[in-house]
């Protein structure tokens, strides 16, 4: 889950893994694969950095053993 603020600043934990689509219009637009849309301050990037870094989290404590 990445961690995500709304235009209002209220902030929203989303599952990366449903994340379809980031667009920038110019405002940042999060389409999940529900259909749901969510307006972010985040830029594209950011948001893209954020979902690698989950995932490459996810998978070291898979391939360490850690709890994840």
């Amino acid at each position: 889950m990445i961690e995500l603020t709304k235009l209002n600043e209220m902030k929203i934990t989303v599952n990366a893994d449903l994340i379809e689509v980031v667009e920038e219009t110019p405002d940042t637009i999060v389409t999940l694969t529900t259909g749901k849309k969510i307006i972010v301050k985040e830029t594209r990037q950011e948001v893209a950095n954020l979902v690698k870094s989950y995932k490459r989290d996810v998978f070291n404590k898979l391939f360490t053993g850690d709890e994840v």
